[in-house]
């Protein structure tokens, strides 16, 4: 690995979301970290809300937050988990609702709050090496262009590396993490891309989305169109892009991926096994959205899957096994 983002390992784990939003928030828990290393894997990225360590004002930080952030950051320390820390939401952008009444792409004091909050946190974790943590800035951009956001991961990667400047940093790939940030190739950063295509089947019966399918998907999948989705579609408009971003010197990892609980868990796993796959030969890494929860391996809550008690929790076994493989 390369501080400057150019080579990543092949860290492969899951989303950890106990900060995910601010109004149901909770500590991260150790026995996640724990069952993740026990089972084989090395990465958690942690998609945050900044809300959860700011008071009345953008710069007001609460300490005790910070530290429960620490905890997190000493339990992958401890089991071997490399530790990503992502704004999900950060001060003036999210992809969740509410949305942010100032806009992070064209306010300049907006831009500055957000190049300080990573500044501090480059303070925060100075000499703690990029093996074990790393920054992931913004989640998922969209409603600007690949320009705006750009400049923004610019600014933000300078604030970090004038305190640190070993620390690896990733910037999300444009379009909710579909595009390669071309315009980015030459700032000392990796990019993340995503595994949620095609979007009606990872995404059947959502309901925070508008996908309303009248059959549920299969997989290969036919689109409305007549078009057919299948692993040589995914190489080829989810894959070549960003091996061509490599290819310019920019590593490449998986940030979020997986499938909501309401597809049948035999096209879910049919759909798996060839995005793994396709990631493995291009030597990715990974980050399955979520550990706990409808798209993870523990407490899914889907309807068609045999489940195995694990310390009190529901295991999906034939999914584990399955990212266990890749």
């Amino acid at each position: 690995m390369n501080a400057d983002g150019s080579s990543l390992p092949r860290w492969r784990g899951f989303n950890l979301q106990a900060k995910f939003m601010a109004d149901d928030e909770e500590r991260f828990r150790e026995e996640d970290f724990e069952w993740m290393a026990e089972w084989g894997f090395d990465f958690a990225r942690l998609p945050m809300d900044y809300r959860c360590w700011t008071g009345d004002g953008w710069l007001d930080f609460d300490e005790d937050a910070l530290e429960e952030i620490d905890e997190a950051v000493e339990y992958g320390r401890e089991h071997g988990v490399h530790v990503n820390l992502n704004f999900h939401r950060g001060p003036g952008f999210t992809v969740a609702d509410p949305p942010e009444e100032t806009d992070l792409w064209t306010d300049s004091e907006t831009r500055d709050v957000f190049a300080e909050h990573w500044r501090r946190f480059a303070e925060r974790y100075e000499g703690i090496s990029s093996e074990e943590v790393s920054f992931d800035l913004i989640n998922e951009p969209a409603e600007t262009s690949h320009g705006a956001y750009a400049d923004v991961v610019r600014d933000t990667v300078e604030a970090i590396h004038e305190v640190d400047p070993d620390r690896l940093v990733v910037a999300d790939g444009m379009r909710y993490g579909r595009e390669p940030v071309f315009e980015l190739a030459d700032t000392e950063c990796a990019q993340s891309t995503r595994g949620y295509d095609p979007f009606p089947l990872t995404h059947h019966e959502a309901e925070w989305t508008d996908v309303n399918l009248d059959e549920p998907p299969t997989w290969p999948y036919l689109d409305g169109a007549g078009k057919v989705h299948d692993r040589e579609w995914l190489r080829a408009t989810r894959i070549a892009q960003w091996e061509r971003l490599e290819s310019m010197g920019v590593g490449v990892h998986v940030g979020e991926w997986g499938v909501y609980n309401h597809t049948p868990h035999d096209v879910t796993l049919s759909w798996m096994e060839d995005a793994l796959s396709l990631w493995e030969e291009a030597g990715w890494g990974w980050a399955l959205w979520n550990f706990r929860g409808p798209f993870g391996v523990l407490d899914s809550e889907r309807s068609d899957v045999d489940y195995e008690d694990w310390h009190g929790h529901d295991l999906d076994r034939e999914m584990l096994e399955l990212l266990r493989e890749y």
